[in-house]
């Protein structure tokens, strides 16, 4: 009977200390990228431009898919892989976003490029969620698109951002005062 007893000590002791190890474990190791929340508000400001930045990625990385499996030809799947995944950060496709800032500049809300990837905070939510919004359940209209016409990047854009989602149709509103001291 003490030899179970023991087991059962033992048992506890490991869940204990692996208890222990687990809250002392950085959480930067548990979480990929996203951290923040976005501002849905900013959503009409950006979402023509994220709309050509999504539309040049999705092109640059179609492109670049081909070029790694040539000769052979690029598949409509893995196209809609890409599509699927370029708006999520959690998908490496979508790290381009990180390479963006929303930037104030007068009455508009300008979408930046950096040189580098930056922290994920409420702008790369806030880019990813309007990305979301843009290509919505069009992703494997876009895909078809990309896969039969093969298009130049300012055909992708005003297939994507005028004719599919209409994104960049209506002009941007002015961002009003009260918007402008978000930060």
């Amino acid at each position: 009977m003490e030899n179970k007893s023991d087991q059962n000590s033992l048992v506890l002791i490991s869940l204990y200390a692996i208890v222990i190890v687990l809250c002392f474990a950085p959480l930067s190791q548990c979480a990929k990228k996203p951290v923040g929340v976005a501002r849905k508000e900013d959503i009409p400001y950006i979402k023509c431009q994220v709309c050509e930045k999504l539309a040049s990625q999705l092109h640059h990385l179609v492109k670049a898919k081909q070029a790694e499996i040539s000769p052979k030809k690029i598949s409509e799947y893995q196209i809609i892989e890409i599509a699927e995944n370029v708006c999520n950060l959690k998908k490496q496709e979508a790290d381009w976003i990180l390479k963006i800032d929303i930037v104030e500049q007068g009455d508009k809300l300008e979408l930046v490029e950096q040189d580098s990837e930056g922290q994920c905070n409420s702008e790369c939510k806030t880019i990813e969620r309007a990305c979301q919004e843009v290509l919505g359940y069009a992703d494997t209209d876009v895909a078809e698109y990309l896969y039969k016409k093969k298009p130049q990047l300012d055909s992708l854009v005003n297939f994507i951002c005028k004719d599919l989602t209409e994104a960049c149709n209506v002009k941007p509103p002015p961002v009003h005062k009260v918007q402008q001291l978000r930060h």
